[in-house]
């Protein structure tokens, strides 16, 4: 498979979705630019960025790991931790705040963090119109975890979650699939497989598979402002 080479400025910036030949680790390109138009795009047509360094590498991989919202697995210990009301779960209050804590928040087994501050920049601005979201966590009035997330039609795509109280990201992921559940929405694109989310749902399922799903997704109007609705 050849690398696609991107140029900054060219649009669209990626073939249609069912012409894109991903390699044996999922990389479709190489280059290009995190301007929102070109992320859409991108989240549009199965691909995602991973880091914001040139050349930006952009991966669809096969398979794809997908949660469907209803699909969520709550542990005991998250359920009594629900029980108890000790954490105050938000919506979009305090994006910039998330996506800090996400970048702070050590890997295993990786040096740095993928989240350089182009990507800040970059999801920055599609949360200022409307199309990245925040979910908080905070325990005592202080933030304690979370995630963030584009939406899109009927799909919600997970990008970072983080959490500095125990279980504080899962009752984030959780709060979400009930919201995300209730409005409708189709799944929530967890890009690459993970022991730690095929524990609480996720499944991996062929790309050709995502990509008829995403399509399903897509072809339907935001249904964000619903998911706002308690």
């Amino acid at each position: 498979m050849a690398v696609l080479g991107l140029r900054p400025g060219r649009r669209p910036m990626f073939p249609p979705a069912d012409r894109i030949r991903p390699g044996a680790n999922g990389l479709v390109a190489l280059g290009g630019e995190l301007h929102p138009e070109v992320l859409i795009e991108a989240y549009r047509k199965g691909v995602f960025p991973w880091e914001g360094r040139q050349p930006i590498p952009w991966f669809s991989p096969d398979p794809r790991m997908i949660l469907v919202p209803r699909a969520f697995r709550a542990s005991k210990s998250l359920e009594k931790l629900a029980r108890q009301s000790k954490l105050e779960v938000s919506f979009d209050g305090a994006f910039e705040e998330v996506i800090a804590a996400c970048a702070e928040t050590p890997r295993p087994r990786e040096l740095g963090t993928w989240i350089s501050s182009s990507v800040i920049r970059a999801y920055t601005r599609l949360w200022h119109q409307g199309v990245a979201h925040s979910v908080e966590v905070r325990e005592d009035g202080v933030l304690v975890g979370g995630l963030y997330g584009l939406a899109m039609g009927r799909a919600f795509f997970g990008e970072s979650m983080f959490y500095r109280r125990r279980d504080a990201s899962k009752m984030a992921l959780w709060h979400l699939c009930r919201r995300l559940h209730a409005a409708g929405y189709f799944f929530i694109d967890c890009q690459q497989e993970t022991a730690h989310l095929r524990r609480l749902g996720a499944v991996a399922i062929p790309r050709l598979r995502y990509l008829r799903l995403l399509d399903e997704a897509l072809d339907s109007e935001d249904r964000w402002p619903t998911v706002l609705s308690p």
